[in-house]
């Protein structure tokens, strides 16, 4: 790699760590565990997510069902740019060459030139696959389009796209060559992704968002006018708790997969994530369910207690259910709630 694809290349990786210390407060703690490439390498597949996210965050201002002009178009040309980054092209500091960012974009991709150099450095020295950051894109496209899912089916293929994705992205940097564990690391991003749908469903309902299945609100006797008036009472307690039994029983389903991590503080790291967004399920239970008055969060002493269960005790698993047992209880209706497959 020449010296200017080099300055480029390091230059993107310092803007993803801006991005993520900016934007992502847990993830950027948890990060500390890594060391080296892989830790910068965290952070440039988490700016390719986050720019995506920040780009489609527009469609909220729209009418529902309606997509913001050229946001589509701007969605396919993403998808063209981050193709590009697998094709065996001339390199992307060459200054003969337009970077993918400003050939498949006409200038108005979601990433600097800089972050897709870092990212097409991070691709090609772990060998990040394709298809998983096209599935994320696809996830974006569900959101400008569709707020309201009318079943788990349908929200577990939002979560799938939207944060198992994430896990199936991330597993090849953190050392997992098992193809036996990418479901589980799957089922980590899925775990993470409900409980943010849990913690913040008055943030999403203010912009015009209900990703709570529908007929599972129903089967509770719940409405969304209910979650508008913000109604904390037997029903929706009920239901939340359902909800966060199946965010556990994912959460739990993650943690067979954290022996195939071999990158060193992997492991760590992996868990540390996971145990703070599974001790977001916990602040949600002791506060009797009530996520209407503003946002729940882990406190940072609660961070570092949890970092330091983790280091002096490397075979503490992810994240320690308030019950000896994992369960998915049943519906009202009788049904056993679903967990995807």
């Amino acid at each position: 790699m020449k010296s200017h694809d080099n300055t480029l290349v390091a230059r993107g990786y310092e803007m993803a760590e801006r991005v993520t210390r900016h934007h992502a407060k847990s993830f950027f703690f948890a990060s500390f565990m890594l060391f080296g490439m892989r830790r910068k390498a965290a952070f440039a597949l988490y700016a390719y997510c986050r720019r995506l996210d920040d780009m489609v965050d527009v469609a909220d201002g729209a009418d529902q069902g309606a997509v913001p002009e050229g946001l589509a178009e701007r969605l396919v040309r993403a998808r063209r740019a981050v193709a590009e980054l697998f094709l065996e092209t001339p390199e992307l500091g060459d200054p003969r060459m337009p970077p993918p960012a400003t050939r498949a974009s006409g200038g108005d991709g979601p990433w600097d030139p800089a972050e897709l150099a870092a990212l097409r450095d991070c691709i090609r020295r772990y060998r990040i696959p394709e298809q998983p950051m096209q599935d994320l894109i696809s996830g974006m496209e569900m959101d400008l389009t569709q707020r309201r899912y009318a079943s788990w089916a349908e929200l577990d293929l939002y979560c799938y796209r939207v944060a198992g994705v994430v896990g199936l992205m991330m597993a090849p940097m953190l050392g997992c060559s098992a193809e036996w564990a990418l479901g589980p690391a799957a089922d980590l991003g899925r775990a993470m992704q409900l409980t943010n749908i849990l913690r913040d469903v008055k943030e999403d309902l203010d912009r015009d968002r209900v990703y709570l299945p529908l007929d599972e609100l129903a089967a509770f006797g719940l409405t969304v006018d209910d979650l508008r008036a913000g109604v904390v009472d037997d029903r929706w307690r009920d239901f939340m708790r359902c909800q966060i039994a199946r965010a556990r029983a994912y959460y739990a389903r993650a943690a067979a997969g954290i022996p195939a991590l071999s990158g060193f503080g992997c492991q760590r790291m992996v868990k540390l994530m996971g145990s703070i967004y599974g001790d977001i399920l916990r602040v949600i239970e002791r506060n009797d369910y009530d996520v209407f008055k503003g946002r729940l969060s882990v406190p940072g002493s609660r961070k570092l207690a949890l970092a330091t269960t983790i280091l002096v005790r490397p075979s503490a698993v992810l994240p320690a259910p308030s019950e000896p047992e994992v369960s998915v209880p049943l519906l009202p209706t009788g049904i056993r709630t679903e967990v995807g497959s």
